[in-house]
Parts: structure tokens; sequence; C-alpha cells
């Protein structure tokens, strides 16, 4: 006779475990402790074997039965409902272990080598920020579209448009690896173009008029603040630098003798080596500076200790203490200097420009070219824009740029 739920409620423990028998296999199970489980009884290649279909309360009498029928059904198309469910639940852990902030940080742990510290450190801040708090528990392979512009219109309406262009990037990058490894099929973050607000365009500050360069060389003269901010600042416009790059210098990269800086790969945005040839003004300065901080390893240290190096707000700081506003001039706006003046008044050849830069030049067959590459002519260029600086510090007599220069 089949169970009631009052039957089911009122049933008592006894000293042994007992059975209380619906129908079509489905049994509950009295424990003497008073747990009562559901359990259903079926044979499956000629062997007799039982499924745990949940517990009492919890799973109601209707609801066990509607357990047992779906088992059936199992049965019925020739499957092992005890070993389709062990099925699923792999399935599953397959799927957690696959979440996209694990797949995330596997990517990242891959790549990082690659980046330099402060890029690295930007991805993950925006990954564990914006992204893993909403996603991040989320299979990767069942992520979707919406779920992720969800995330994104959160940073966007915080004002941070950018970064949510950024975090789209990163969760592209991390969607084609998951591809490539077998978590995904395919890339959500593609579907997501055109849904972000558009990123207004803004350009690093840079003074790119020759007679409003010769002021910015004085000024930089006059500077009377920290002597080792000042040969930072002295030294920028003559190397082509990233702030970054310039303020970590380290004493053992500098050879004076042959003048030449030697930044290794893990110091450069690109990753790759980059060979700085030093002018004779860029030596001087060098030079001046070595008498203060040769003993230590960086060439510009920090203000309270020699084993940092110099803030990456130092020079910025400075130029504003000169009266540069921030729509004036930034720290990169150096680089930009140099490449306008040197291509429209100086015309060096471009490519030269770009390789000192440390800006990815290829060969006519796509190759990377080697720090090396051209060295005798970035000698002379770098030579050339240091005493055309020179000149221009000067007050001599110089070219007006029009338009808008870059």
């Amino acid at each position: 006779m089949p169970l009631t739920d009052t039957a089911v409620r009122n049933s008592k423990p006894g000293d042994k475990p007992v059975k209380l028998y619906d129908e079509k296999g489905l049994f509950l199970l009295v424990a003497p402790a008073g747990g009562k489980w559901w359990r259903m009884k079926y044979r499956f290649d000629g062997k007799e074997k039982l499924l745990s279909l949940g517990t009492y309360p919890d799973t109601s009498l209707k609801e066990a039965r509607e357990k047992r029928d779906t088992a059936r059904k199992h049965l019925s198309n020739g499957t092992d409902p005890g070993e389709n469910r062990k099925a699923q639940k792999l399935a599953r852990a397959d799927l957690a272990a696959n979440s996209f902030e694990v797949v995330a940080r596997e990517w990242f742990a891959k790549f990082e080598p690659k980046w330099t510290a402060g890029h690295s450190s930007k991805i993950i801040a925006r990954l564990e920020r914006d992204l893993f708090p909403w996603i991040g528990a989320k299979p990767i392979a069942e992520l979707k579209a919406p779920e992720l512009l969800a995330c994104l219109r959160r940073v966007e309406n915080r004002g941070a448009v950018e970064t949510a262009h950024r975090a789209l990037q990163n969760c592209g990058q991390v969607m084609r690896y998951a591809i490539a490894t077998g978590r995904a099929e395919r890339d959500i973050a593609a579907d997501l173009r055109g849904a972000l607000s558009p990123v207004k365009p803004t350009h690093l500050a840079a003074i790119t008029e020759p007679k409003a360069i010769g002021e910015l060389m004085r000024a930089i003269d006059a500077y009377n603040g920290s002597f080792i901010t000042k040969c930072a600042m002295r030294l920028a416009p003559l190397v082509f630098l990233r702030p970054g790059e310039l303020r970590q210098a380290e004493w053992n990269e500098i050879n004076l003798e042959q003048a030449e800086w030697n930044i290794p790969a893990e110091r450069m945005k690109m990753r790759e080596p980059h060979l700085v040839p030093l002018s004779t003004q860029a030596i001087e300065i060098l030079r001046e500076v070595q008498a203060l901080t040769g003993q230590g390893r960086y060439v510009f240290p920090g203000a309270r200790t020699n084993g940092r190096p110099m803030s990456n707000n130092a020079i910025l700081a400075a130029l504003r203490r000169m009266e540069y506003t921030k729509e004036e001039m930034s720290g990169h706006g150096f680089r930009a200097m140099a490449r306008t003046i040197l291509d429209e008044v100086l015309h060096v050849r471009p490519d030269y420009i770009e390789h000192q830069l440390a800006h990815a030049v290829r060969d006519p067959n796509g190759r990377a070219y080697n720090r090396t590459a051209h060295l005798a002519e970035r000698k002379k260029m770098m030579q050339q824009w240091a005493d055309y600086l020179d000149k221009l510090k000067a007050g001599a007599e110089v070219i007006t740029l029009h338009g808008n220069a870059a």
C-alpha cells in the first residue's frame, strides 16, 4: 500500500533501521537515531542497486516520487540513474574547477612574467575589483554576455569608462585562453563590441612648440628643488623613456665609457631589452648625479630611502612646482616632444625615432628589430637632438610649428 504524508510524518525509529515502502521501488529508511532517508531500489544489468533521493522533511513524499519517476525514465532509456548522477556531479565539479576566476588567474599567471610590474598590478586589481565579485564563481563555459555586461555597467556608472573598456579587453583575453585550453567554446566578450559608452580620447600633455620647449629647458635648469629630481628632469628629454623606465634607472645598466644605457626586458613595457645611446649632455648629467648616488643601486633613489627608486610623482610634482599645469606638460610629454620635433623639424627617419621610443618596429619581413638595429644612426640622432635642445635653451632662432603637433 502506498505511503501517505501522515504515515511518513508519524513514522518512528526502532532499534534497527525501518523501511517503509511506497511503490515502484521507493521507500523511506528510518534510522534508529531518527534520521529519515528516501531510497529507490532498482535493477540494472541484472544487479540490484539503491539510489538516494534526499532526506525527509527537506524532500517531501511528492518530491521523492518525482525524483523516482525521473530515475525510472533513465532506466527505460537504458541509463543507470546512479551512474548518471555521478556523471552530473563530476560535470558540476569540473565546471566549478573552471570558474571564470580560476581560468582568469591561470591566464594571469601565465602571462604576468611578460608584463611590467605596474601593468600586471593594474590588470589583477581590475579583475579582483570589478569582475571576480560578480562573475568569478560562474563556470566560464556558462557565462553569458548579459552577465558580463552587467559587471561592466557597474564600472561605467561610476564614471570609469576607460576602465570598463580595459576590463572588457581583459575578459576577451581570458575567454580566448579558455577556448584554447578547452574550457569554453566561444568568446562572449566579442558580443559586447559597441555595448559600452565610447572613450573620449585623451592625450598626455606635451610641449611641442620649439620656443616653448626652450622656455621649459631654462625652467628646468632654474629648478631649485631636489638635486636628484632636477637631474632626472634634465635627463628626461634626452633619453625618450617612459617615466617609470627613467625613475627606476639602475647604475649597473649604464656604461658611461661606451655612452650606452642597456635596459633589461623586465623593466620595459614591451618586455624587450632596450638600448639608449647617450649624448654628451646625458653623460654630463649622469656624471653629476653619480657623485651623489653612484654607490647605490638606483640612479634616482627615493627621498626617504636609497633602497627604492624615486616616486612616480616626483617629476610631475616638480613640473607643477615650476607652474606647468596638467594641460601643459606631463612626465610622458618629453617623449611626444622628441617625436614631434625630430620628425617635423629635424626630419629624422620615422623608424629611427620609433625604435628609440621602444615602440614595436618591424622590418620589411615583419620581424621585430633587435635592440642594436640602426645603432650608429640612432647615436647620431640622439646627439643631434641634445644639441638642438641646447640651442632652444640658449634662445636661438627656431622654426615655429603650426597646426596640431602630436
